[in-house]
């Protein structure tokens, strides 16, 4: 199974913070990519242990990302 995670840098602490929307709990921080995605891949599979069949199927389909231009 593929699962699409948002991933940003915390300005403040420079921490990588990754989360995988659709999944409640599957969120994690790191000092370095590489950490970040042991990290990810362990608490989503943590995440999907606990989910059942029915909620696993409602996971959402990653479609893309859009920045938008907004006036300041």
């Amino acid at each position: 199974m593929k699962i699409t995670a948002y991933i940003e840098r915390d300005v403040e602490t420079g921490l990588y913070v990754g989360t995988v929307p659709g999944i409640p709990g599957a969120h994690t921080q790191a000092e370095t990519l590489e950490e970040l995605q042991r990290n990810l891949r362990e608490v989503v599979e943590l995440c999907l242990e606990e989910m059942d069949e029915e909620s696993r199927a409602l996971i959402p389909e990653f479609i893309g990302v859009q920045q938008l231009q907004v006036r300041t």
